[in-house]
């Protein structure tokens, strides 16, 4: 079997290197000294090279102007943002349009995908509920009046919305399927409270009250909603990935300078060890995300496994969740008091680990949901 990657999915690699070469994970205020937002929004000077570079409308299809890439490859571009904290809804934009792209009615299609693909339009996605760990469809109901859907409830943590054009917002109709319905942020009876993630971005409390959203804006394929939510939480794998690696890297290169007794503490056994233990979580991570992202593009053609898509999305997760936060905190141990230096960007890549790890469910989370896979796919 042949596991390399293809040569557009190279090139995308290449083309994200060279977007990200540039980008300066210190660009805005620390976190740490910040009780607010570091910035009222994304970096949309780095958005718009995205968009020139044609990596916003890498997994669109041809006939909406784009180069008809995979998961694979969205996880890839990922990666790289994550090496230098892009702040940028690369995620959450990329695997909206994916599920307009696949589910959408032509009015939708038409009127999110072609700004989609350039950038003038930003997509963005309620995924976290009420609280974070319950399912988000749950906290918002849908229904129908007349050719139009009715929506109540409150979504919180809502990543880029307060930037966003469209907001997509999973939702339940009491019968036993989740929507998906499309909010602009002028909708009448929605309103948008302030928050803050760990990592110091400006997040969004969404309240429905009594939003109108018309039929054709409203997602209702049975498994689109499910399919996105296993793509938000493998691409946070792949940020997760991106953000150890680079941390291993800052803190292979700090050991090997820094010396105790006249020699580099990178040669000391007990540094040494504690080095490869988290090298072999990031290959652990590695093999797990590629893993879950070639099931989510095999699923969509029919290939099926001994459990769900859902199964190795959840492997992948855990395996996110610990390992990232295992990297950070050996990097701290390492660095010393350098690591808490508030002018070195270690402590940057720490607090965006703990959003990752906690982002879509900590591990226990979805430990939890592969029991219940296992139980309800008993293998043989």
């Amino acid at each position: 079997m042949d596991f390399t990657f293809t040569e557009e999915q190279q090139a995308a690699v290449e083309a994200a290197k060279a977007v990200f070469a540039d980008v300066a994970p210190d660009g805005v205020p620390s976190p740490a000294l910040t009780p607010r937002a570091v910035a009222e929004e994304f970096d949309r000077e780095l958005w718009a090279k995205l968009a020139d570079s044609d990596l916003l409308s890498l997994v669109l299809d041809q006939e909406h102007g784009g180069s008809g890439l995979d998961a694979i490859a969205l996880c890839l571009v990922l990666r790289e943002a994550a090496r230098v904290l892009a702040r940028v809804p690369l995620l959450e934009h990329c695997a909206t349009a994916m599920a307009v792209q696949a589910h959408g009615s032509p009015e939708l299609t038409g009127t999110l995908l072609p700004g989609a693909g350039d950038g003038s339009v930003v997509l963005t996605v309620a995924a976290h509920g009420r609280s974070g760990h319950e399912p988000a469809e749950l906290a918002v109901t849908a229904r129908q009046d007349g050719d139009t859907w009715v929506l109540e409830g409150l979504q919180t943590s809502v990543a880029w919305a307060h930037g966003a054009d469209w907001t997509a917002v999973p939702a339940h109709t009491g019968e036993g399927e989740a929507v998906l319905a499309f909010v602009p942020p002028g909708a009448a009876g929605l309103s948008l409270a302030e928050q803050y993630s760990t990592s110091g971005e400006r997040l969004a409390e969404l309240t429905l009250d009594g939003v109108r959203v018309p039929a054709a804006h409203l997602i209702d394929a049975p498994g689109a909603w499910d399919h996105l939510r296993q793509l938000l939480a493998t691409g946070t794998c792949a940020l997760a990935l991106g953000l150890g690696e680079n941390v291993l890297t800052m803190t292979s290169q700090y050991t090997s300078k820094r010396e105790q007794f006249g020699f580099p503490v990178a040669s000391f056994q007990a540094v040494a060890v504690q080095a490869a233990d988290r090298y072999i979580d990031l290959r652990a991570m590695e093999v797990t995300l590629w893993q879950a992202a070639w099931r989510l593009d095999a699923s969509t053609g029919g290939a099926g496994g001994p459990l769900p898509s859902a199964g190795d999305v959840a492997v992948a997760k855990i395996w996110a969740s610990e390992g990232v936060r295992r990297v950070v905190q050996t990097a701290q141990h390492l660095h010393g008091g350098f690591g808490a230096d508030t002018d070195y960007p270690l402590h940057r890549y720490h607090a965006w680990a703990k959003q990752l790890e906690l982002q879509l469910g900590p591990a226990a989370a979805h430990e939890e949901a592969l029991g219940d896979l296992l139980a309800a796919h008993p293998l043989a």
